[in-house]
């Protein structure tokens, strides 16, 4: 309640001082007004090129990096591995079918005939 009662004091003291020392004010206002225009341009410049900064810098590390460990790609990884492991699979069967099929003793081998 206190605070209430005195923002109201300043608010009216405010409003009676503005119409009292009118031009003291606007001399004022014409002191402060260009300063704070500076620093605020001053300040959105800095804004605006940290940001163009971040920008390219994020950009730079999307470049360096074009797989996310947690895209699509773990199933591509995935569906390569058990590709790879049929193949392996297929590999030692026809190895094993190479082996159990036996060469006539007389037979020439591609071997044989290679060394020749």
């Amino acid at each position: 309640m206190v605070a209430l009662v005195g923002g109201l004091i300043a608010l009216l003291l405010g409003i009676i001082g503005i119409f009292a020392w009118w031009d003291e004010f606007l001399w004022l206002l014409k002191g402060v007004i260009p300063p704070i225009l500076i620093l605020g341009g001053v300040l959105a410049t800095y804004l605006g090129a940290e940001e163009m900064k971040d920008k390219k810098r994020a950009e730079s590390e999307s470049a360096m990096e074009p797989f996310s460990p947690a895209s699509a790609g773990d199933e591509e990884a995935e569906r390569y591995k058990k590709e790879v492991a049929e193949l392996k699979a297929k590999l030692a069967a026809m190895e094993e079918s190479d082996k159990a099929v036996e060469v006539p003793e007389g037979a020439k081998t591609g071997e044989e005939e290679k060394a020749k």
